[in-house]
């Protein structure tokens, strides 16, 4: 835990939007930090918060499996925010009433401020008009409870934000039954802030320099005096990882980079020319031939990714001579679609650095980012004073291209994508456009299909090209690419690269659908 002297407990119900709640107060400036749900008020107590937020849950509060906090956090005298589910409990533990909504809502909605009653002046709605937030709920509140008001509603939810008003108002509880921690939400950064600004009185004091500071200190207590290894990769995630363990205890970090026959186009080559200059000991060891070896005939993405782990830890301890800690680039993306880590949220998929790691392993592991998403991953690199082109590279699955070629591998079957991906990336970056996007990739489908190619008849592999825009990962929509540019691309791609006869371009968001295919 940060020593600040004020923070912000999140209550973690399960939502896939919980670590999103603690990210957009860490951009307001303020400490937060997550626990489960379950946690006893005492534990509660010390960590002396000066604001409670109830996250989301997948849960309904009256069924069998409600999961419900210690009552006595309503009693601390702690301003409390309730979203979604949270909503729901502040509902039921004050006397209201939820059920099943007639009608869900998931995704886009537009809120209206009540602006009429006797609490048109709500402080959290301070300067916040009626605008589009984002849902995700299948029960809503029916009945008020006593002391609160309505604040906000919805086309699908009449109480759509609530407060204790009157003789209640001192209580400072307050609920949403939308998530202003989401992009999608408008105002949702400027509610959070009315929040915890405004009517708990906190005071921002977080930053990536402080974030840097407290690693440092919990990296060297980790380490002690021992040697520690990294596994890095020329991205993002694990060069601002090694950097920041390097600040701490210098050359004890020994960093390994793999070539596991799973990367980009002359990856190998490019990764030792940007990491280079950093300053690390850095081994480059070639171990294509035994990745492709084990994932031979291997179809299953969750096969691919333990495969991959254990592969790659594997080659780690035949690089050990001291080492007792591996680094590893891990985000929280990674972490809350892999296992539950602070609440009970649903598994989406395992990641080959989360979940796909042997459960006994020689190695204890030092994730210094672990809680961190992608855009604070970079601001925290800027503050280390690592290059720009590094920072801004495209996020890139730690399985690599082996979940991008969907079904089974083959060194050909690569080969094939690596060409392909290599021009749309090129194609990218000449029209200014790689910026403009979050992620941009091809992946090889597992189907071929029937074409005309110089009057002949031909039957061959079908590619999809993907692009997104997103600020942290946890959602994004599709890209509205140029179609001159996307009809460019996919004649390129036909024209130049053997065995590619059809080119498809993936119009879905996530969610329903996630970034990457597997």
């Amino acid at each position: 835990m940060f020593t600040f002297m004020q923070s912000v407990l999140v209550l973690d119900f399960g939502s896939q939007y919980t670590q999103l709640i603690a990210r957009r107060i860490r951009e307001i400036g303020i400490y937060s930090e997550i626990i489960p749900y379950s946690t006893p008020l005492d534990t509660i107590k010390e960590h002396k918060p000066g604001a409670i937020i109830l996250s989301g849950g997948p849960n309904s509060v009256y069924g069998e499996d409600a999961l419900l906090p210690d009552k006595g956090i309503f009693s601390l005298g702690v301003p409390i925010l309730g979203i979604c589910y949270g909503l729901q409990v502040i509902a039921t533990h004050f006397g209201g009433e939820v059920a099943v909504s007639s009608k869900q809502e998931f995704g886009r909605a537009k809120i209206l401020v009540d602006r009429e009653n006797d609490v048109a002046a709500s402080r959290l709605f301070s300067d916040i008009p009626d605008s589009d937030v984002w849902m995700s709920h299948g029960d809503k509140v029916v009945r008020m409870p006593e002391g609160f008001s309505i604040t906000a509603s919805s086309g699908n939810s009449e109480m759509c934000a609530i407060e204790a008003t009157g003789s209640k108002a001192a209580l400072k509880v307050y609920g949403l039954q939308f998530h202003p921690e989401v992009q999608h939400s408008l105002y949702g950064k400027q509610l959070l802030s009315n929040f915890l600004i405004d009517i708990a009185g906190l005071k921002p004091d977080w930053s990536p320099k402080s974030f840097i500071e407290h690693q440092i200190e919990e990296i060297r207590k980790t380490a002690g005096n021992a040697t520690v290894i990294c596994g890095i990769s020329g991205g993002v995630d694990s060069t601002v990882a090694a950097v920041l363990v390097s600040k701490a205890i210098g050359k004890k970090l020994h960093c390994v980079f793999v070539n596991n026959g799973l990367l980009r186009k002359n990856e190998g080559e490019k990764v030792m020319s940007i990491l280079k200059p950093l300053g690390l000991n850095i081994t480059m060891v070639d171990a294509e031939e035994i990745f492709l070896k084990r994932l031979k005939s291997v179809a299953s993405p969750e096969k691919k990714r333990k495969i991959i782990g254990r592969t790659f830890i594997h080659i780690f301890e035949e690089q050990i001579h001291e080492e007792k800690f591996l680094v590893q680039g891990t985000l929280y993306p990674d972490v809350i679609e892999s296992v539950s880590v602070k609440g009970p949220s649903e598994t989406i998929k395992s990641h080959h650095n989360v979940g796909g790691l042997p459960k006994r392993m020689k190695l204890k592991l030092i994730e210094p980012l672990r809680e961190l998403f992608k855009d604070e991953v970079r601001a925290v690199g800027r503050e280390l004073g690592i290059d720009e082109d590094i920072l801004m590279r495209h996020p890139f699955p730690g399985p690599g291209l082996a979940v991008r070629v969907l079904g089974s591998l083959t060194k050909e079957r690569l080969d094939i994508l690596r060409d392909a991906d290599e021009i749309f990336l090129e194609e990218l970056k000449k029209q200014n456009l790689y910026q403009q996007v979050w992620q941009a990739f091809s992946v090889l489908l597992p189907v071929q299909s029937v074409g005309v190619m110089g009057d002949k008849r031909t039957y061959e592999n079908v590619l999809a090209l993907r692009a997104v825009e997103s600020s942290d990962g946890m959602t994004a929509d599709w890209a509205h690419l140029p179609h001159e540019f996307l009809s460019h691309v996919s004649n390129r791609i036909i024209n130049e690269v053997r065995g590619i006869n059809r080119v498809a371009y993936d119009i879905s968001s996530k969610p329903p659908a996630t970034i990457e295919w597997e």
